[in-house]
């Protein structure tokens, strides 16, 4: 690892009131205190106490002074970084900081790499690695379910769940290494039961956690919503009312929005990453019908789909044809334009929904090559069919509702679960997983202790990976590239 001194402008590059160039390293104070000077004298840096902030001036070397600051002293071990550690707080201009950026650099000091105060965190053990990458997650949080999950996290919450369970696989490894090396006085006899016991309690507490990533993973990036529905049915009126602006072209010509347009709102703490998209239905437009195949394309990684379905006009083929294409995924139905006279009621979308899922209809297919699943999951007296009208802003209340339910359980106060949220950990826990199913399969089939002890030791070294413990260079050095400068 490195250790020379190293310095960044950790806030961002933009003109604000305030802004600071962090140093850390060896050397960070004293070579801080070549260019810093108060109101009695120079070079005083060196004789302060650890945790004070000191006002003075930042100089150049030929003693021009550059700007006014306040300077903040950290002394090692009690800094983020454990090393001894200035931060220099200026004015906010972008200039100023780059002025005093170059003006550090001068001294000796080497300019940080993405990341490099949270590696050296993390090198130096104040931190484990997925407290380390939550750092991160804080920054690009996007509502408060994400800011409060990933502040648990750097608080040690996924660290200590994974210790904890290598605590107890490594239990395990080490009784039947040593009853191995030492038959006369370890039994095994009877072992086989307590750790298939063992076993299944740590899949339990495994399966629980791998449960909460895809909610986790919403939590964090947003959930992937799509609207969907025929040309002129309000989807891009609805756009613009989550959004809250005009957004979206609206007129009464159906058709009009021909590409996806994507959007991240924040609905009471649910951000939703909502793409409007052309109106579905068989046209010989060639613009219309690409619009038609890229919706096709967005539905597949979708978590969450918004049908929109006009109230006031009768069903046809391409209503059929888009619960085709939805189908079997997480879907919420709006009746819209029920300010109008109805043509279709709650009953009617039940029943086309069931002839849809019960194969019972024959439908001119719009795109060719769309892939249907073969299982019937629909739930009917569960379809969730809200009634709306765009026009007088009414039901939006109670898509917002339903989505909580639909995803969180109508819980959004936040309670003690841990979420996992980082992509890189659900892959780690499933191995790990994988492995103790294979210790449980090596007990059914009475193998010897031997086989037990290879795969307690791939999950072992699977949970590893997430706090650092089992982990190379390589992938040290791809998690950190991807932190913000100055962090």
């Amino acid at each position: 690892m490195k250790t020379d001194t190293i310095a960044a402008i950790s806030t961002a590059m933009s003109n604000s009131g305030i802004g600071i160039i962090r140093v850390s390293g060896d050397e960070a104070i004293s070579l801080t205190n070549r260019i810093f000077v108060n109101k009695n004298k120079k070079n005083c840096l060196t004789e302060y106490s650890s945790h004070t902030i000191h006002y003075g001036y930042i100089v150049d070397e030929n003693e021009n002074i550059i700007d006014e600051v306040m300077i903040s002293i950290m002394k090692a071990p009690n800094s983020y970084t454990t090393e001894d550690t200035v931060e220099i707080n200026c004015h906010g201009g972008v200039f100023i900081m780059k002025k005093i950026m170059d003006t550090v650099l001068k001294t000796g000091v080497r300019a940080a790499e993405p990341g490099e105060f949270t590696k050296r965190a993390f090198l130096n053990g104040r931190i484990d690695l997925s407290e380390a990458e939550a750092v991160m997650d804080i920054i690009n949080s996007k509502s408060e379910f994400a800011l409060k999950s990933s502040v648990k996290q750097l608080k040690g919450s996924v660290s200590g769940l994974i210790k904890n369970l290598r605590e107890e696989i490594l239990y395990e490894i080490a009784f039947i290494e040593s009853a191995i090396d030492d038959p006369e006085h370890i039994s095994l006899d009877g072992y086989d039961e307590k750790l298939s016991k063992k076993t299944d309690e740590i899949l339990k507490k495994l399966k629980n956690m791998l449960d909460t990533a895809d909610n986790g993973k919403m939590l964090k990036e947003g959930i992937n919503t799509v609207i969907v529905g025929k040309p002129n049915v309000g989807k891009s009126s609805l756009l613009n009312i989550l959004v809250g602006e005009d957004k979206a072209i609206v007129t009464e010509i159906a058709g009009t929005t021909r590409d996806v347009l994507e959007e991240t709102i924040n609905l009471d703490g649910i951000v939703l990453n909502i793409m409007d998209t052309a109106g579905i239905r068989n046209t010989d437009d060639v613009v219309e019908k690409i619009g038609v195949d890229r919706v096709k394309k967005i539905i597949k990684d979708a978590d969450l789909i918004i049908y929109v379905v006009d109230s006031s006009n009768p069903f046809d083929n391409n209503d059929y044809e888009i619960i085709r294409m939805i189908k079997n995924k997480n879907t919420v139905v709006l009746l819209n334009k029920s300010d109008l006279d109805l043509c279709i009621n709650e009953e009617d979308l039940k029943k086309a929904f069931v002839r849809v899922y019960n194969d019972t209809i024959e439908i001119n297919k719009i795109t060719s090559d769309i892939k249907i699943s073969e299982t019937n999951t629909l739930d009917i007296d569960n379809l969730r069919i809200i009634k709306t009208s765009t026009r007088e802003n009414t039901g939006i209340e109670d898509f917002i509702n339903t989505v909580k339910d639909m995803f969180f359980n109508g819980k959004l106060s936040y309670n003690d679960e841990v979420f996992i949220t980082n992509i890189r950990h659900k892959e780690l826990i499933n191995d790990a997983y994988d492995s103790m199913i294979q210790v449980k399969k090596s007990l059914d089939d009475n193998m010897p202790e031997d086989f037990y002890s290879i795969d307690l030791m791939n999950a072992y070294i699977s949970l590893g990976k997430i706090i650092g413990e089992e982990v190379g260079e390589d992938l040290i050095n791809e998690i950190f590239s991807k932190f913000c400068m100055g962090k």
